[in-house]
């Protein structure tokens, strides 16, 4: 999106560019779901495509993010903290750059996960894309909180969903209790350097789910503010 137009974006709300970058990150990261059921089924020409999607859409928010970081007002005439948005804005960013790692270790090595530990593993990933997921809806709920000065019931619903993301992560962190017990039944029989690029990848798929609570924290801290 070219400078000037982001401008005009902001002279309408400074809050809503955010939202179209955490739109583009959760459009990333969920791209992780097709990209690894393709590596499942041993159709590598589809995962690189799909790599090839989520590289792409990383590069958009990251675009994105570098703009809104040369035109964020500030001022008295913001309704937040500038530097509570850049935080935000950071935080959002780191989420699409996980997913294009993930995918990218994967592709390098060509890994697949063995299949006693396929199905915990990709109910695991989709916990924490819902982390993601619920995340994007509490910065899209922004604009509303924007104008309702902070206050009544969408800030209900804002701390309601932080208080969903934290629910999601206990989830996640117990998934992945099960997929690392599971992973280590069936480990002696793999090769040891995909079983530690394996373990690394579990790491950082619950990554993003942490990422997206730390969106979560953020917020809460802007609502405090008000």
């Amino acid at each position: 999106m070219p400078v000037n137009s982001i401008l005009g974006v902001f002279a309408k709300s400074p809050l809503k560019p955010l939202e179209q970058h955490i739109d583009k990150v959760d459009e990333c990261a969920s791209l992780l779901v097709p990209f690894f059921e393709a590596t499942i089924e041993g159709d590598w020409d589809k995962a690189v495509s799909i790599r090839k999607q989520i590289s792409m859409l990383e590069k958009d928010a990251d675009a994105l993010k570098r703009e809104i970081r040369l035109t964020l007002p500030g001022g008295v005439f913001m309704p937040v903290e500038r530097t509570d948005l850049l935080e935000l804005l950071t935080q959002q960013d780191k989420i699409a750059n996980k997913a294009k790692d993930i995918s990218g270790r994967i592709i390098g090595r060509q890994l697949v996960f063995p299949q006693p530990v396929q199905a915990t593993f990709s109910a695991y990933l989709k916990r924490c894309l819902d982390a993601v997921a619920l995340a994007k809806q509490a910065i899209n709920e922004l604009d509303d909180l924007l104008e309702t000065g902070f206050r009544g019931r969408e800030v209900e619903l804002v701390a309601n969903m932080i208080t969903k993301l934290d629910s999601i992560e206990e989830d996640s962190d117990d998934l992945q209790i099960q997929v690392r017990r599971q992973l280590l039944a069936v480990e002696g029989e793999l090769n040891p350097v995909d079983v530690m690029f394996m373990y690394k990848i579990i790491e950082w798929v619950g990554g993003l789910a942490d990422l997206a609570e730390r969106v979560g924290s953020r917020l809460e801290l802007m609502l405090a503010r008000h």
